[in-house]
């Protein structure tokens, strides 16, 4: 099948138009695919290798797909890329990072250094579990004042006593607030991305930023609106 297809493309290239011959090169960049699928599809058929997933491919036409292990009951796994989103504790979005094959762990220092070139007077964070090391613990203690960051497993004396701190569990309990953010995001165009690539996927991220950064401008500025209009009448009321 493949040899066929690659022996009338080769035949029929010469003679198309442009567009058809863009056409043809989508058929190539397919015929590509299909011969990468052969090898592990030999390894783990034949063979009965376990495919490690790095060296698997979840998308023919979004080649840059991973599979997540979510951890979640309902649902354990999904196909997508991760996005780190750091948010202020107004509810807006101060930077965000497409993880490319990477943990949550591996991404912590780079991402409070890049938001402080941003916001320099930035001074706090709390980050879930998933971002904890052992070297995360101590860098992050050299950019911050206060590191809202919980260990993973068991902890000594001394760390219990730091995670039961009043300033801590303060930190903790506002850390929920992101998933409201999270969920913004998903509501103004990341519920599904339309663009394609890599790239298009970068670029529908950061437009979903900027617009849930508009839309919560908007909300401040319409309830600032609503209250000024609450008071005028109060006083309007009085002065009657």
């Amino acid at each position: 099948m493949i040899t066929k297809s690659q022996a009338t493309l080769a035949v029929a290239i010469p003679n198309l138009s442009l567009t058809d011959a863009l056409l043809a090169l989508q058929i190539e960049d397919f015929i590509r695919h299909a011969q990468r699928q052969m090898e592990p599809i030999d390894r783990r058929v034949l063979q009965g290798e376990k495919i490690p997933h790095a060296e698997k491919v979840f998308s023919l036409f979004e080649p840059h797909t991973e599979w997540i292990n979510k951890g979640k009951a309902g649902v354990p796994v999904e196909l997508g890329l991760k996005v780190c989103v750091l948010e202020s504790r107004q509810g807006y979005i101060l930077h965000h990072r497409v993880m490319e094959n990477e943990a949550d762990n591996q991404i912590a220092l780079e991402m409070i250094r890049e938001a402080k070139k941003k916001y320099p007077s930035l001074s706090a964070c709390s980050f879930d579990k998933g971002f904890h090391s052992p070297e995360n613990q101590l860098r992050l203690a050299e950019l911050l004042d206060q590191v809202i960051l919980p260990k993973k497993g068991r902890c000594n004396k001394q760390e219990q006593e730091r995670e039961n701190s009043p300033e801590f569990r303060t930190g903790r309990k506002q850390h929920s607030a992101v998933e409201s953010g999270i969920n913004a995001l998903e509501v103004h165009g990341l519920d599904k991305c339309l663009d394609h690539g890599l790239e298009g996927f970068k670029r529908y991220i950061a437009l979903a930023v900027v617009a849930r950064n508009i839309q919560k401008m908007g909300c401040e500025i319409i309830q600032e609106k609503r209250m000024k209009q609450a008071r005028e009448k109060e006083k309007q009321r009085r002065q009657a």
